[in-house]
């Protein structure tokens, strides 16, 4: 028996494989031109598509984002981030100071200044529970402002002339609690239409452990980047 090496042994293996792969490829083509032009056509297409929904979605970006961040450890690198980038999202503006700096404020309870030292008329603090009076949504305060910060067409939808008082009461920026099936995540509402609720716990947010470490009993407590931001609460 003579004897066959390796190299000679894979060139018997191609030459019998090549059998086999010859009819796969004219069953998924097809026999004639017509067919073959088809298919090709469609697998094209079918990759195209797959593209496109995997790499020019804004929505697979944003969830890249979001596993990228539920991975960083370090909690006041995240908060800060996601403040940065919701600033720029939502719309900032910019003014300059006697020493010529640049001081960005955002909207909707998410500037970064420090609340200090915190009002007298604010009487809700971060962490706490809330429920909306007259929507019934749960979730927790993860910000607030003394009185609405937010652009003005804002305002004016939100704030008929029968309700424009409430422009300058507290504001809170909400996470709404996902079990609620509300459709929203976030809420910026004024303080009137809120109410604590004590001793629960169960509020589920895919952004919930970036602002809180956990809950002692009464409210959630603040990850270090966001006490130094409200030191009061």
């Amino acid at each position: 028996m003579p004897h066959i090496n390796a190299a000679a042994a894979l060139q018997i293996c191609a030459l019998l494989s090549a059998l086999p792969a010859q009819y796969f490829i004219s069953q998924w083509y097809g026999t004639d031109s017509a067919q073959r032009i088809q298919k090709t056509e469609r697998l094209i297409i079918a990759s195209w598509r797959s593209f496109t929904k995997s790499c020019l979605s804004l929505d697979a970006w944003a969830d890249r984002l979001k596993l990228w961040l539920s991975k960083t450890r370090t909690c006041l690198n995240v908060g800060l981030l996601i403040s940065h980038f919701r600033s720029w999202y939502y719309g900032e503006k910019k003014t300059k100071s006697g020493d010529n700096e640049a001081e960005i404020h955002s909207y909707f309870a998410e500037s970064t200044h420090v609340r200090s030292p915190k009002p007298d008329y604010v009487q809700f603090s971060v962490g706490q529970v809330i429920v909306h009076k007259r929507l019934g949504y749960s979730g927790v305060i993860v910000g607030w402002d003394v009185k609405a910060n937010t652009p003005e067409e804002w305002l004016q939808h939100k704030y008929p002339p029968a309700k424009q008082d409430l422009k300058d009461t507290p504001h809170y920026r909400i996470l709404i609690n996902k079990a609620n099936g509300f459709g929203k995540s976030t809420a910026y509402i004024p303080e009137e239409e809120i109410t604590i609720i004590m001793g629960l716990e169960v509020v589920h947010h895919p952004d919930l452990k970036v602002y809180f470490s956990g809950y002692d009993g009464s409210k959630y407590i603040m990850q270090p980047w966001l006490k130094k931001i409200y030191p009061h609460d």
